[in-house]
Protein backbone atom coordinates (compact mmCIF):
# COMPACT_ATOMS: atom_id res chain seq x y z
CA UNK A 1 0.00 0.00 0.00
CA UNK A 2 1.33 3.56 -1.53
CA UNK A 3 1.93 6.38 0.46
CA UNK A 4 -0.83 7.81 -1.74
CA UNK A 5 -3.51 5.21 -1.06
CA UNK A 6 -2.89 6.28 2.73
CA UNK A 7 -3.42 8.93 2.15
CA UNK A 8 -6.91 8.82 0.14
CA UNK A 9 -8.06 6.40 3.44
CA UNK A 10 -6.98 8.62 6.28
CA UNK A 11 -8.68 11.49 3.71
CA UNK A 12 -11.88 8.96 3.76
CA UNK A 13 -11.87 7.95 7.52
CA UNK A 14 -11.76 11.70 8.42
CA UNK A 15 -14.45 12.67 5.97
CA UNK A 16 -16.91 9.79 7.56
CA UNK A 17 -16.09 10.95 11.18
CA UNK A 18 -16.09 14.82 10.16
CA UNK A 19 -19.95 13.77 8.75
CA UNK A 20 -21.33 11.74 11.55
CA UNK A 21 -19.85 14.89 13.96
CA UNK A 22 -21.89 17.31 11.60
CA UNK A 23 -25.29 15.05 11.72
CA UNK A 24 -25.33 14.19 15.30
CA UNK A 25 -28.14 15.84 16.31
CA UNK A 26 -30.35 13.86 14.01
CA UNK A 27 -28.37 10.47 14.91
CA UNK A 28 -29.80 9.73 18.04
CA UNK A 29 -32.93 7.46 16.97
CA UNK A 30 -30.08 5.31 14.43
CA UNK A 31 -27.84 4.45 17.37
CA UNK A 32 -30.57 3.39 19.98
CA UNK A 33 -32.06 1.68 16.79
CA UNK A 34 -28.74 0.33 15.87
CA UNK A 35 -28.06 -0.68 19.32
CA UNK A 36 -31.15 -2.34 19.96
CA UNK A 37 -30.48 -4.28 16.80
CA UNK A 38 -27.29 -5.86 17.89
CA UNK A 39 -29.13 -6.79 21.67
CA UNK A 40 -32.08 -8.17 19.35
CA UNK A 41 -30.36 -10.20 16.19
CA UNK A 42 -29.55 -13.14 17.65
CA UNK A 43 -33.15 -13.80 19.18
CA UNK A 44 -34.09 -12.75 15.51
CA UNK A 45 -32.14 -15.57 14.20
CA UNK A 46 -33.12 -18.43 16.68
CA UNK A 47 -36.30 -17.72 15.90
CA UNK A 48 -35.77 -17.09 11.94
CA UNK A 49 -34.03 -21.12 12.34
CA UNK A 50 -37.48 -22.68 14.35
CA UNK A 51 -39.27 -25.25 12.33
CA UNK A 52 -42.32 -25.76 14.04
CA UNK A 53 -43.75 -29.38 13.12
CA UNK A 54 -41.53 -31.67 11.10
CA UNK A 55 -40.57 -33.28 8.42
CA UNK A 56 -42.77 -36.65 8.55
CA UNK A 57 -45.85 -34.17 9.80
CA UNK A 58 -48.63 -32.72 7.56
CA UNK A 59 -48.33 -29.13 8.96
CA UNK A 60 -44.61 -27.58 8.80
CA UNK A 61 -43.92 -23.78 9.64
CA UNK A 62 -40.79 -22.18 9.04
CA UNK A 63 -40.85 -18.26 10.28
CA UNK A 64 -39.60 -16.12 7.84
CA UNK A 65 -37.19 -13.31 8.47
CA UNK A 66 -40.20 -10.78 8.06
CA UNK A 67 -42.45 -12.80 10.97
CA UNK A 68 -39.21 -13.13 13.70
CA UNK A 69 -38.69 -9.25 13.27
CA UNK A 70 -42.21 -8.77 14.20
CA UNK A 71 -42.21 -10.87 17.10
CA UNK A 72 -38.79 -9.74 18.47
CA UNK A 73 -40.37 -5.93 18.11
CA UNK A 74 -43.66 -7.11 19.67
CA UNK A 75 -41.55 -8.50 22.49
CA UNK A 76 -39.39 -5.58 23.43
CA UNK A 77 -42.47 -3.18 22.97
CA UNK A 78 -44.17 -5.91 25.77
CA UNK A 79 -41.49 -5.44 27.52
CA UNK A 80 -41.19 -1.40 27.50
CA UNK A 81 -44.93 -1.37 28.24
CA UNK A 82 -44.55 -3.97 31.17
CA UNK A 83 -41.99 -1.54 32.79
CA UNK A 84 -43.75 1.87 32.47
CA UNK A 85 -47.15 0.54 33.91
CA UNK A 86 -45.23 -0.69 36.77
CA UNK A 87 -43.01 2.17 37.39
CA UNK A 88 -45.29 5.20 36.66
CA UNK A 89 -47.78 4.27 38.77
CA UNK A 90 -45.47 3.75 41.58
CA UNK A 91 -43.50 6.71 41.17
CA UNK A 92 -46.90 8.61 41.21
CA UNK A 93 -47.83 7.40 44.42
CA UNK A 94 -44.44 8.66 45.93
CA UNK A 95 -44.76 11.92 44.48
CA UNK A 96 -47.96 11.75 46.02
CA UNK A 97 -46.60 10.74 49.53
CA UNK A 98 -44.18 13.46 48.92
CA UNK A 99 -46.02 16.13 48.58
CA UNK A 100 -48.29 15.46 51.66
CA UNK A 101 -45.43 14.89 53.76
CA UNK A 102 -43.11 17.89 52.99
CA UNK A 103 -45.28 20.30 55.42
CA UNK A 104 -44.38 18.20 58.39
CA UNK A 105 -41.03 17.31 57.31
CA UNK A 106 -40.60 21.52 56.40
CA UNK A 107 -41.80 22.02 60.08
CA UNK A 108 -39.77 19.50 62.27
CA UNK A 109 -36.50 21.21 59.91
CA UNK A 110 -38.15 24.73 61.14
CA UNK A 111 -38.01 23.69 64.83
CA UNK A 112 -34.98 22.30 64.53
CA UNK A 113 -32.71 24.41 62.11
CA UNK A 114 -34.07 27.71 62.99
CA UNK A 115 -33.00 28.11 66.85
CA UNK A 116 -29.41 26.88 65.58
CA UNK A 117 -29.59 29.67 62.62
CA UNK A 118 -30.93 32.28 65.03
CA UNK A 119 -28.38 31.68 67.64
CA UNK A 120 -25.47 31.28 65.35
CA UNK A 121 -25.79 33.28 62.52
CA UNK A 122 -28.40 35.65 63.53
CA UNK A 123 -30.82 34.32 60.87
CA UNK A 124 -34.03 33.81 61.65
CA UNK A 125 -36.51 31.83 58.40
CA UNK A 126 -39.91 32.51 57.34
CA UNK A 127 -41.20 29.29 56.07
CA UNK A 128 -45.16 28.94 56.11
CA UNK A 129 -45.60 24.86 55.62
CA UNK A 130 -49.24 25.80 55.32
CA UNK A 131 -48.48 27.88 52.17
CA UNK A 132 -46.02 25.26 50.47
CA UNK A 133 -48.92 22.37 50.81
CA UNK A 134 -51.31 24.50 48.96
CA UNK A 135 -49.20 25.20 47.00
CA UNK A 136 -48.26 21.32 46.27
CA UNK A 137 -51.75 20.15 46.02
CA UNK A 138 -52.62 22.59 43.58
CA UNK A 139 -49.84 21.93 40.94
CA UNK A 140 -50.23 17.96 42.05
CA UNK A 141 -54.03 18.48 40.89
CA UNK A 142 -52.34 20.37 37.59
CA UNK A 143 -50.06 17.83 37.00
CA UNK A 144 -53.33 15.01 37.00
CA UNK A 145 -54.35 16.50 34.30
CA UNK A 146 -52.54 14.91 31.22
CA UNK A 147 -54.41 16.10 28.04
CA UNK A 148 -54.21 20.22 29.51
CA UNK A 149 -50.14 19.64 30.28
CA UNK A 150 -50.20 17.60 26.69
CA UNK A 151 -52.14 20.66 24.91
CA UNK A 152 -50.00 23.49 26.68
CA UNK A 153 -46.44 21.90 25.86
CA UNK A 154 -47.66 21.57 22.19
CA UNK A 155 -48.93 25.25 21.91
CA UNK A 156 -45.67 26.62 23.86
CA UNK A 157 -42.84 23.87 22.86
CA UNK A 158 -44.85 22.62 19.66
CA UNK A 159 -41.47 21.72 17.45
CA UNK A 160 -39.50 20.72 20.16
CA UNK A 161 -42.03 18.29 21.15
CA UNK A 162 -42.85 17.21 17.74
CA UNK A 163 -39.49 16.66 16.93
CA UNK A 164 -39.17 14.24 20.09
CA UNK A 165 -42.53 12.12 18.97
CA UNK A 166 -40.53 11.90 15.50
CA UNK A 167 -37.57 10.59 17.06
CA UNK A 168 -39.70 8.04 18.81
CA UNK A 169 -41.69 6.64 16.03
CA UNK A 170 -38.54 6.86 13.73
CA UNK A 171 -36.63 4.37 15.96
CA UNK A 172 -38.95 1.09 16.23
CA UNK A 173 -39.16 2.20 12.27
CA UNK A 174 -35.25 2.17 11.75
CA UNK A 175 -34.84 -0.64 14.10
CA UNK A 176 -37.41 -3.00 12.12
CA UNK A 177 -35.49 -2.65 8.89
CA UNK A 178 -32.35 -3.35 10.54
CA UNK A 179 -33.01 -6.39 12.33
CA UNK A 180 -34.86 -7.58 8.86
CA UNK A 181 -31.76 -6.86 6.77
CA UNK A 182 -29.01 -6.92 9.01
CA UNK A 183 -27.23 -10.05 8.25
CA UNK A 184 -27.32 -8.50 4.68
CA UNK A 185 -25.49 -5.36 5.92
CA UNK A 186 -23.16 -7.17 7.35
CA UNK A 187 -22.20 -9.64 4.33
CA UNK A 188 -22.08 -5.80 2.07
CA UNK A 189 -19.20 -4.93 4.71
CA UNK A 190 -17.80 -7.57 4.60
CA UNK A 191 -17.82 -8.03 0.50
CA UNK A 192 -16.27 -4.31 0.61
CA UNK A 193 -13.08 -4.75 2.90
CA UNK A 194 -10.01 -5.34 1.24
CA UNK A 195 -8.85 -8.80 0.82
CA UNK A 196 -5.75 -8.67 2.28
CA UNK A 197 -7.13 -7.10 5.23
CA UNK A 198 -10.79 -9.23 5.78
CA UNK A 199 -8.95 -12.23 7.89
CA UNK A 200 -7.39 -9.60 10.52
CA UNK A 201 -10.72 -7.53 10.57
CA UNK A 202 -12.98 -10.66 10.80
CA UNK A 203 -10.56 -11.69 14.04
CA UNK A 204 -10.71 -8.47 15.68
CA UNK A 205 -14.67 -8.00 14.94
CA UNK A 206 -15.07 -11.12 16.38
CA UNK A 207 -13.37 -10.32 19.81
CA UNK A 208 -15.44 -6.95 19.61
CA UNK A 209 -18.54 -8.90 19.20
CA UNK A 210 -17.42 -11.21 22.29
CA UNK A 211 -16.42 -8.11 24.27
CA UNK A 212 -19.44 -6.58 23.40
CA UNK A 213 -21.67 -9.40 24.34
CA UNK A 214 -20.03 -10.21 27.36
CA UNK A 215 -20.54 -6.35 28.79
CA UNK A 216 -24.06 -5.93 27.79
CA UNK A 217 -25.68 -9.33 29.48
CA UNK A 218 -23.03 -8.78 32.53
CA UNK A 219 -24.31 -5.05 32.86
CA UNK A 220 -27.65 -6.25 32.55
CA UNK A 221 -27.40 -8.36 35.54
CA UNK A 222 -25.70 -6.10 37.68
CA UNK A 223 -28.10 -3.34 36.88
CA UNK A 224 -31.38 -5.97 38.16
CA UNK A 225 -28.94 -7.29 41.37
CA UNK A 226 -27.96 -4.11 42.67
CA UNK A 227 -31.85 -2.65 42.26
CA UNK A 228 -32.72 -5.16 44.58
CA UNK A 229 -29.85 -4.56 46.68
CA UNK A 230 -30.59 -0.80 47.08
CA UNK A 231 -33.99 -1.47 47.44
CA UNK A 232 -33.81 -3.90 49.91
CA UNK A 233 -30.85 -2.15 52.18
CA UNK A 234 -32.93 1.10 51.54
CA UNK A 235 -36.07 -1.04 53.29
CA UNK A 236 -34.39 -1.93 56.01
CA UNK A 237 -32.82 0.84 56.54
CA UNK A 238 -36.46 2.35 57.60
CA UNK A 239 -36.24 4.74 54.16
CA UNK A 240 -39.55 5.06 52.92
CA UNK A 241 -39.05 6.22 49.58
CA UNK A 242 -36.12 2.72 49.25
CA UNK A 243 -38.43 1.44 46.24
CA UNK A 244 -37.90 4.25 43.37
CA UNK A 245 -34.62 5.29 44.64
CA UNK A 246 -33.14 1.93 45.24
CA UNK A 247 -34.57 0.66 41.53
CA UNK A 248 -33.19 3.96 40.47
CA UNK A 249 -29.75 3.83 41.37
CA UNK A 250 -29.10 0.23 40.38
CA UNK A 251 -31.10 0.95 36.46
CA UNK A 252 -28.84 3.80 36.28
CA UNK A 253 -25.75 1.73 37.04
CA UNK A 254 -24.88 1.38 33.39
CA UNK A 255 -23.54 5.12 33.30
CA UNK A 256 -20.59 4.80 35.91
CA UNK A 257 -20.87 6.38 39.28
CA UNK A 258 -24.03 8.53 38.39
CA UNK A 259 -26.28 5.29 39.69
CA UNK A 260 -24.72 5.69 42.87
CA UNK A 261 -24.36 9.51 43.07
CA UNK A 262 -27.86 10.13 42.27
CA UNK A 263 -29.31 7.42 44.37
CA UNK A 264 -27.34 8.39 47.26
CA UNK A 265 -28.30 12.37 47.02
CA UNK A 266 -31.88 11.27 46.80
CA UNK A 267 -31.46 9.22 49.51
CA UNK A 268 -29.52 11.68 52.03
CA UNK A 269 -32.66 14.53 51.05
CA UNK A 270 -35.64 11.77 52.09
CA UNK A 271 -33.94 10.48 54.71
CA UNK A 272 -33.06 14.57 56.09
CA UNK A 273 -36.76 15.07 55.43
CA UNK A 274 -38.33 12.03 56.87
CA UNK A 275 -35.88 11.57 59.91
CA UNK A 276 -34.75 15.01 60.47
CA UNK A 277 -31.84 13.47 62.32
CA UNK A 278 -28.04 13.32 60.72
CA UNK A 279 -27.23 10.00 62.65
CA UNK A 280 -29.75 8.09 61.11
CA UNK A 281 -28.81 8.71 57.57
CA UNK A 282 -25.68 6.49 58.95
CA UNK A 283 -27.31 3.54 57.50
CA UNK A 284 -27.79 4.35 53.97
CA UNK A 285 -24.45 5.54 53.81
CA UNK A 286 -23.60 2.01 54.73
CA UNK A 287 -25.65 0.33 52.51
CA UNK A 288 -24.59 2.79 49.56
CA UNK A 289 -20.93 2.27 50.49
CA UNK A 290 -21.34 -1.70 50.73
CA UNK A 291 -23.13 -1.22 47.07
CA UNK A 292 -20.48 -0.03 45.91
CA UNK A 293 -17.72 -2.63 47.16
CA UNK A 294 -19.92 -5.71 46.10
CA UNK A 295 -20.30 -3.60 42.74
CA UNK A 296 -16.82 -2.73 42.16
CA UNK A 297 -15.13 -5.83 43.75
CA UNK A 298 -17.26 -8.88 42.85
CA UNK A 299 -20.36 -8.23 40.65
CA UNK A 300 -18.79 -6.32 37.98
CA UNK A 301 -15.53 -8.59 37.86
CA UNK A 302 -17.35 -11.67 37.91
CA UNK A 303 -20.27 -10.53 35.56
CA UNK A 304 -18.77 -8.64 33.17
CA UNK A 305 -15.13 -9.51 33.56
CA UNK A 306 -11.60 -7.53 33.14
CA UNK A 307 -11.72 -7.86 29.31
CA UNK A 308 -13.33 -4.57 28.97
CA UNK A 309 -11.74 -2.74 31.99
CA UNK A 310 -11.05 0.84 31.12
CA UNK A 311 -9.27 3.45 33.50
CA UNK A 312 -11.25 5.39 35.27
CA UNK A 313 -10.07 8.79 33.26
CA UNK A 314 -11.22 6.79 30.09
CA UNK A 315 -14.79 6.12 31.29
CA UNK A 316 -14.99 9.84 32.31
CA UNK A 317 -13.69 11.19 29.20
CA UNK A 318 -16.12 8.45 27.63
CA UNK A 319 -19.47 9.71 29.01
CA UNK A 320 -18.45 13.04 28.38
CA UNK A 321 -17.12 12.85 24.86
CA UNK A 322 -20.64 10.54 23.81
CA UNK A 323 -22.66 13.12 25.63
CA UNK A 324 -21.25 16.18 23.79
CA UNK A 325 -21.48 14.58 20.47
CA UNK A 326 -24.95 12.30 20.54
CA UNK A 327 -26.23 13.14 23.66
CA UNK A 328 -28.35 10.88 25.65
CA UNK A 329 -27.81 8.12 22.76
CA UNK A 330 -23.51 8.90 23.24
CA UNK A 331 -23.87 8.25 26.42
CA UNK A 332 -25.28 5.09 26.10
CA UNK A 333 -22.71 4.13 23.21
CA UNK A 334 -19.61 5.44 25.37
CA UNK A 335 -18.80 2.54 27.10
CA UNK A 336 -19.07 -0.54 24.79
CA UNK A 337 -17.90 1.94 21.88
CA UNK A 338 -14.64 2.58 24.13
CA UNK A 339 -14.59 -1.31 24.56
CA UNK A 340 -14.06 -1.97 21.05
CA UNK A 341 -11.84 0.76 20.47
CA UNK A 342 -9.73 -0.86 23.13
CA UNK A 343 -10.14 -3.85 21.69
CA UNK A 344 -8.28 -2.35 18.20
CA UNK A 345 -5.67 -0.44 20.22
CA UNK A 346 -4.69 -3.52 21.33
CA UNK A 347 -3.87 -4.98 18.18
CA UNK A 348 -2.27 -2.08 16.76
CA UNK A 349 0.32 -2.74 19.72
CA UNK A 350 0.80 -5.30 19.02
CA UNK A 351 1.86 -4.85 15.15
CA UNK A 352 3.21 -1.55 16.45
CA UNK A 353 6.00 -3.74 18.77
CA UNK A 354 6.66 -6.00 16.50
CA UNK A 355 7.27 -4.10 13.92
CA UNK A 356 10.68 -2.39 12.52
CA UNK A 357 10.25 0.93 13.34
CA UNK A 358 9.65 -0.10 17.30
CA UNK A 359 12.44 -2.87 17.28
CA UNK A 360 14.76 -0.37 15.23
Amino acid sequence: MNKHTNTVWLVAVLSVFGLIYLLGPILTPFLIAAILAYIANPLVNKIEALQLGGHQRKFSFKPSRSIATLLVLLLLLAVLTMIVLIMIPLLQHEFVQISQKIPVYLNAAKANLEPWLQKNFGVSTEIDPAQIQAILTENWKTTGNFAKNIALSLSNHGMAVIGWLGNLILIPLVLFYLLLDWNIFMQKISALLPRQLIAKTQEIASEIDAVLAEFLRGQLTVMVLMSIFYATGLWMAGLEFALPIGILSGLLGFIPYLGFGLGLTLALISGVLQFGNFADLIPMLVVFGLGQLVESMALTPWLVGDRIGLHPLVVIFALMAGGQLFGFAGVLLALPVSAAIAVGFRHAKQQYLSSRFYLG
